[in-house]
């Protein structure tokens, strides 16, 4: 086999880049991706589709996607990490929680650490323990000995949150934590 061959084994068939295109417009239509996640998915799924191709043609497939996700400006990992930590800050999710996702879905380190800069952590556990009705939002009714107190101090480590931080919020008053969500908004 003459070198012009091997090289042409290796390269995808034009119909093989047009499915990449289509394929990643269509999957970046549905919802936002990092590059990892659409790179994985491109992956999978030429391996499936097309008989007979080879690691090199895979690889090429991923990265004409890539290519193609970022011309049409729908891949961009530190938006994508922006929108997501805000989004999850809001909901009641630690700082250690959202790195650990952003990390999960394959957003670079150093993307993720200065998303993550501005996060207020105490806002967030104040958020958590309203949707939980822990500490200060714990209803009358419910007697806050110290079984309820360590599962509430489990409860906010098993998000990320500090033991210190859990204390804190634990022990405010309601018009504290709800003057910090007010101030914070």
């Amino acid at each position: 086999m003459d070198a012009s061959a091997e090289t042409n084994e290796n390269q995808p068939t034009p119909r093989m880049l047009a499915w990449a295109k289509n394929s990643a417009a269509y999957r970046l239509a549905k919802r936002m991706m990092t590059e990892r996640e659409l790179s994985d998915a491109i992956k999978r799924k030429a391996r499936s589709k097309f008989d007979e191709i080879s690691e090199a043609q895979v690889n090429a497939l991923a990265e004409a996607a890539l290519a193609f996700g970022r011309s049409m400006k729908a891949l961009d990992d530190q938006n994508y990490a922006e929108i997501r930590a805000n989004s999850a800050a809001r909901s009641g999710r630690s700082k250690r929680a959202i790195a650990r996702k952003l990390a999960e879905k394959g957003v670079d380190k150093s993307i993720v650490a200065s998303v993550l800069l501005d996060a207020d952590d105490l806002r967030a556990a104040i958020v958590y323990a309203r949707k939980k009705g822990f500490g200060p939002f714990r209803r009358p009714d419910v007697d806050a000995d110290q079984a309820r107190w360590t599962k509430e101090i489990s409860s906010f480590a098993r998000q990320g949150f500090s033991f210190d931080l859990a204390k804190r919020v634990l022990d405010m008053e309601r018009d504290e934590s709800e003057d910090i969500l007010l101030r914070s908004c």
